[in-house]
Parts: structure tokens; sequence; C-alpha cells
């Protein structure tokens, strides 16, 4: 499993537990073969689209958001566009304009690394420079623009009171108003000399944000304030080398009945109260792709691209999937009956809820897919590859 680390101020690859890519570009780890099986269900492409230059090789978590009938993408090039989910019919595509604000500070080119995020009629996105902007969900006209500390690498999102809780590179979080963009307060803790390349996207509990960090803590703020109301420490890092101490919160935590859900690399998936942050259950997990909940299942891609489906209520294994080792396997999305997840070579893997096989398999692109798809409502799943294309399917 490739991944993107920062060592210092150098970019290396790291492959998962072990493997590596060389100078010479060698895989020790080779990513599993595809099997042909019996297909169980037809996939329907209802739409594709190209939205731009895509991600390019920065290895950025661009993935679509969903309001309503309205899906909004952004593209490293400045770009972001809504589109109408029902045909992909484009309702406006904007390109964020420079300004006073140091994209082109010290001659370096900037690029939109995270986003979007939506809330309260507005679409938010982050760069590379450490730019927050909101722009107007029904016309993509900015509003305000905000500078923060460093690289953004996860959607900024916003609170019901519409504050707007930003995570940067550099280990901070941000809150920031709504509506002028002005800072409220900010809260930090030390990053790790070598860390993966992504930080986790806050997650807003009614008045609490939940933020992981890349020392393994999770940590429950204060909407308002930022006060500490917890700080857990989900796992601790062993090992003699610094890569063997790695343990990065790089999913979001997901909330559901009071219970926090939280994953490292190299260490634990653990379930902790929301209001206090006590431990409830801890299980030997590796993973930075992330997962989702289903009812009492909780579906995860570990960081050697073997999907497992999990009692949520105590983490009990229910069954797992090996078939994608090594595939790159982005984190699954709960469609129906099924749960769908990418992989490296553009195929989008349908499997069935109950047992974990395979049920289709489909080309999505000739790139990557770097993003967990996003499922709606309707048993559809949108997929964004690498290449900028973005495809709603279904199934029969």
């Amino acid at each position: 499993m490739i991944l993107r680390i920062l060592l210092l101020s150098a970019i290396v690859c790291l492959a998962g537990c072990g493997s590596w890519i060389g100078e010479d570009e060698e895989i020790i780890d080779p990513p599993a073969l595809l099997v042909d099986f019996p297909q169980s269900i037809k996939i329907n492409r209802l739409w594709s689209r190209n939205t731009g230059s895509g991600t390019d090789d920065q290895y950025l978590l661009l993935a679509p958001i969903v309001s309503g009938q309205t899906i909004y993408i952004a593209d490293t090039d400045l770009k972001v566009m809504a589109l109408d989910t029902a045909k992909g019919k484009v309702l406006w595509n904007h390109k964020i304009k420079l300004g006073d604000t140091g994209f082109w500070s010290g001659g370096d080119e900037v690029h939109l690394t995270g986003g979007p995020g939506f809330g309260n009629n507005l679409v938010f996105v982050g760069s590379s420079k450490g730019d927050v902007i909101a722009m107007d969900a029904k016309t993509g006209d900015e509003i305000w623009t905000s500078k923060l500390s460093s690289e953004i690498l996860s959607a900024p999102i916003i609170a019901e009171d519409g504050t707007v809780i930003v995570r940067t590179l550099d280990g901070k979080i941000y809150a920031l108003n709504g509506t002028n963009g002005k800072r409220l307060w900010s809260y930090d803790q030390t990053v790790p000399s070598l860390t993966l390349r992504g930080t986790s996207a806050p997650t807003i509990e009614g008045n609490i944000v939940l933020a992981g960090f890349d020392g393994g803590h999770l940590v429950a703020l204060e909407t308002s304030s930022g006060r500490v109301m917890w700080d857990t420490s989900i796992t601790t890092a062993t090992g003699r080398s610094e890569l063997d101490k790695m343990i990065d919160i790089d999913s979001a935590p997901v909330v559901v009945d009071g219970i926090v859900y939280v994953v490292t690399f190299q260490g634990q998936l653990a379930a902790l109260t929301l209001n206090t942050g006590r431990m409830l259950w801890n299980k030997d997990m590796s993973s930075f792709a992330g997962f989702t909940i289903d009812g009492n299942n909780l579906y995860i891609t570990d960081s050697k691209s073997v999907i497992w489906a999990l009692d949520r209520l105590n983490g009990s294994p229910i069954w797992k999937q090996e078939g994608l080792l090594n595939r790159q396997v982005t984190g699954p999305a709960s469609v129906g009956n099924y749960i769908v997840a990418g992989d490296f070579e553009g195929y989008l893997h349908w499997m069935d809820k109950t047992t974990g096989a395979f049920s289709a398999r489909q080309k999505l692109s000739g790139d990557r897919i770097i993003a967990a798809p996003v499922a709606s409502t309707e048993n559809v799943v949108y997929s964004f590859s690498t290449n900028g294309s973005l495809a709603a399917l279904t199934y029969q």
C-alpha cells in the first residue's frame, strides 16, 4: 500500500506495513491480481463528467460533497464546480481569484488542497498556502478569504452556530466566523517529525469539535470557545524507528448514538463516549483510508487494503475481504445493500454487506481513485478519480 508521508520538509513514499517503493521503483509487496467472479448486480453509470485537471500526483483527497440536488467538486487548479446530481449538468464553474491573499507568495504556484466543505449555503475550500475561501453555494461568488498558518489538506466544516472549523497541516485547529472569516480561536498540538501525507478532517457533533492528531490523540473542543473538553490517547507509539512510531489519525472521527469511532495508522480502532472521551472498546487496526457505519456494522479499509465488517458495539469481526490486498483501496461507502470502494487502477468494487463477497466490479477510469466514494440516499454513488473524472453510478 503506497502512502504519502511528510518527513521534515521532504516527501518520501512509504508502503503500508513494511512494503517500499525504492529508488528503482520496485514494489516489494505487489497488489493482488483481480479475479473474475459471477457478478450478481448490474452497475449503471448515470452520467460522468470531466471536472478539470484532477489531483495530479499530490495524493489529495479532494472528495466531492453532496447537498440536496447539487454536488460540489474542487480542482487543484483553483477551480470549484457545482453540478446537478440528476444529470451532471454544470450549474456554475468558478476559478478562485488570487487577490491579495498571498497565493503567489515566494513565487510558488498555489493549489486547492482541501475541500470542498458545505454549510449555511456556503462552499469552503482550502489552499496549499493556508487560504480558506468561502463561496456562495448558489452562484460560486467568493464571499471571504482567511489566511491561516499552513497547508489545508481536509475539508473545512461548519457548525450549527455558523462557526467554520479548519485543520491545518502544522497541527492547528482554527475557528472562523462564518460570515466574514475572522479568526475566533485556535488550538494546536505538536506534529511529530514523520507523519502521513494528510490530515484528519474534524467532525462536529452539537457543540463539540472532534479532531484527530498525528500523535494518536483525539481531542474534543467546545465549538464556541475552543476549550478542551477531553483529550484521549487512542494508541501509544511503539517500535524502534520513526516509521514504526507513526500513529497518525488521518480519517475523520464518526459519531453514532453518542459514541465516537476513530482509527489510527499502526494502532487502534476505538469507540469512546462523546461527552467524556472514555474508551468503550478498542481493537488492533491500522488504517488511514477511513471507514463508514451503517446500522450496527462498521466497515473499514485497513492499511493493507483488507476490507472489514465489524460489530460497532464491540469491535467483533463479522467478515473480511482480502481480495484487494495492496491495491491502495479507498475508504468504503455504504450504498443500499453494498459496500463500494475504489482502487489504484480506477476500479470500483461492490461487495455484499452481509458476506463481503464481491457483487460487481466496474472500471471508472484509467487513473487511480484516492478519495472514498460518496453515497446518496437514492442508492447512487459518486466517485472521483485523480484525472478529474466524476461519475454517478447505481445498481440493479
